[in-house]
C-alpha cells in the first residue's frame, strides 16, 4: 500500500473519531438527566412528595425532547450553508454550556423559582444540541468515509450512541458505591454534569482540528447559493417521505426494545430493577458490537436487505417476545428475549444514517437527514413509553404491542418499494462526477 493510501485511511480514521465523539459525548449528557433525575429532582423543585418532584423532572426532560426537530431544522441548515465541521462544533458547545450550567444552578431553596427556570433552559438547549448532532454527524460520517466503506463508518453513530449510554449508566453505578443516598442528593449529582460538560470541552477542541468533508468544499456557486433552505428540500419531497416512513419503525422499535423494556421487564414482569440494570447493561454491550458488522455487512449485499430484515422479523417478533417476557421470571430468558429484539433491530440501526444521507445532494443534506428524522422521533419515538403506560393502564396493555409491531410493518412496506440506495446513492454519484468518471 502507497504511503499516500495510508495516511488517506488514517486522516479518515482520525475525523471519523473525532465526528462520532462528539455523539458519545452528547448522548451522555442525555442520558444524565434521566439517570439522576431521582437525586436533584428535590434540588429544583420546591418541598412536596417525590412523585410530583420526579413529574416535574420528567415534563423537563419531555421539554428537551420536543426541541430536537428545531434542532434539526436549525443546525441541518447551518451545517448545509456554513460546512459540517462548523456545526459539529457549534452543536457540542451548546451541549457543554447545557450540562455546565445543570451542574453550577443554586437549588430551589436558595434562587427559588429561578431554578427550574434555568434548568428548563439548559434542557432546551440540550435539547437543541442533540437534535442537530443527529443529521449533521451522519452527514459527515457519510461524507468522510471511503467509497465501499461507508456503511461500516457511519454504523459508529449509534456505536457511540449507545456507548453515551453505557458511560452515564456506569458514571452512575461508580457514584452509588462511592457516596451515599445523602451525599447523592446534596451535591453528588452535579458530578456527572461536570463530567459531561468537560468531555464536550475537549471535543470541542478536538472538533476544530478535524478535515472538512471534501463533499462539501467542492460544491458550486449555485448549489451553494441554495444550500439548507426549505425550498431546496421540498424538491426532493419522495426522499423527506422515504425518511419518514423508514425512521417510523426503527425509532419505536428502538426505544421499545431499550427504553421502555426495562420498564416493562420491572413493572408488568416484576423483576428486581438491579438485575433488570444488568440485563440491559450486557445487551447493550453485545448490541454495540453487532452495529460495524451490520454496517459492514450492507456495504456488501446493500443497505434494502437488511431493512427489509428489520421489517419482516420486527413485524413478526414484537408481540411474541412481550408475551414470552410477561411469562417469565428468568433473567437469563429475560436476556434472550431482549437480545433478540436488539439483534433485529440492529439491521436498522446500524445502517440508517448512511440510508438517509444517500438520498439526499450535498446542498440539503444534513437539513434533510435531520429535520423529517428528528419530526418522526418526537411523534413516535417520544411518545411510545406514554402510549405503552396509557395501555397499561386502561388494561389493554398487550394493545402497545400490536401498536409497535403495526409501525414497524408500515416501515417495511417503505422498504420493500424503496430503491436500494448504495447504488442510487447521491453521495456516490456527486463523488464519481468531480473525479470526472
Amino acid at each position: 500500500m502507497q504511503a499516500t493510501d495510508r495516511e488517506r485511511k488514517r486522516r479518515i480514521t482520525s475525523n471519523i473519531i473525532k465526528g462520532s465523539s462528539g455523539n458519545l459525548i452528547e448522548w451522555y449528557d442525555w442520558y444524565v438527566y434521566a439517570a439522576f433525575a431521582v437525586y436533584f429532582s428535590s434540588q429544583f423543585f420546591p418541598k412536596g412528595d417525590a412523585t410530583s418532584q420526579l413529574l416535574n423532572t420528567a415534563g423537563v426532560f419531555a421539554i428537551g425532547f420536543l426541541m430536537r426537530p428545531f434542532g434539526s431544522l436549525i443546525l441541518g441548515r447551518y451545517a448545509d450553508r456554513y460546512g459540517r465541521r462548523a456545526a459539529l462544533t457549534l452543536s457540542v458547545s451548546i451541549m457543554a454550556g447545557g450540562s455546565l450550567i445543570i451542574a453550577v444552578t443554586p437549588n430551589y431553596h436558595t434562587i427559588g423559582v429561578v431554578a427550574p427556570i434555568i434548568l428548563v433552559v439548559a434542557r432546551l438547549l440540550q435539547g437543541l444540541s442533540l437534535g442537530g448532532e443527529y443529521g449533521t454527524s451522519a452527514t459527515y460520517l457519510s461524507e468522510m468515509a471511503a467509497s465501499g466503506r461507508r456503511g461500516y463508518y457511519s454504523s459508529f453513530q449509534y456505536v457511540t450512541l449507545i456507548s453515551g449510554q453505557l458511560v452515564a449508566l456506569g458514571v452512575q453505578i461508580i457514584l452509588q458505591q462511592i457516596l451515599d443516598e445523602k451525599a447523592m442528593m446534596l451535591w453528588g449529582w452535579r458530578i456527572p454534569f461536570v463530567i459531561g460538560a468537560c468531555g464536550a470541552f475537549i471535543v470541542l477542541w478536538l472538533r476544530r482540528s478535524m478535515d472538512e468533508s471534501e463533499q462539501y468544499t467542492k460544491m458550486d456557486k449555485t448549489s451553494r447559493s441554495k444550500a439548507g433552505t426549505l425550498r431546496e428540500l421540498m424538491k426532493h419531497r419522495k426522499a423527506v417521505l422515504t425518511v419518514v416512513g423508514l425512521t417510523l419503525g426503527g425509532t419505536l422499535a428502538f426505544n421499545t426494545y431499550t427504553t421502555y423494556l426495562q420498564k416493562f421487564m420491572v413493572n408488568s414482569v416484576g423483576m428486581g430493577k438491579e438485575t433488570v440494570s444488568w440485563i440491559n447493561f450486557i445487551a447493550l454491550l453485545v448490541f454495540v458490537v453487532l452495529q460495524p458488522l451490520a454496517g459492514m455487512l450492507s456495504d456488501r449485499i446493500g443497505r434494502r436487505p437488511l431493512l427489509i430484515f428489520f421489517g419482516i422479523f420486527g413485524t413478526l417478533y414484537t408481540v411474541p417476545m412481550f408475551l414470552f417476557m410477561q411469562n417469565t421470571h428468568s433473567p437469563y430468558v429475560a436476556f434472550l428475549l431482549m437480545m433478540g429484539g436488539l439483534f433485529i433491530v440492529t439491521a436498522y440501526t446500524s445502517i440508517n444514517a448512511i440510508v438517509k444521507a444517500e438520498l439526499f445532494p450535498t446542498e440539503i443534506r444534513a437539513l434533510g437527514v435531520g429535520f423529517p428524522y428528528g419530526l418522526t422521533v418526537a411523534i413516535f419515538g417520544g411518545t411510545a413509553e406514554y402510549i405503552a403506560l396509557y395501555c397499561k393502564s386502561i388494561g389493554a396493555e398487550s394493545l402497545f404491542f400490536y401498536y409497535v409491531a403495526g409501525c414497524i410493518a408500515i416501515s417495511l412496506i417503505v422498504y420493500w418499494f424503496m430503491g436500494d440506495t448504495s447504488r442510487t446513492s447521491k453521495i456516490e454519484a456527486e463523488q464519481m462526477a468531480a473525479e470526472g468518471k
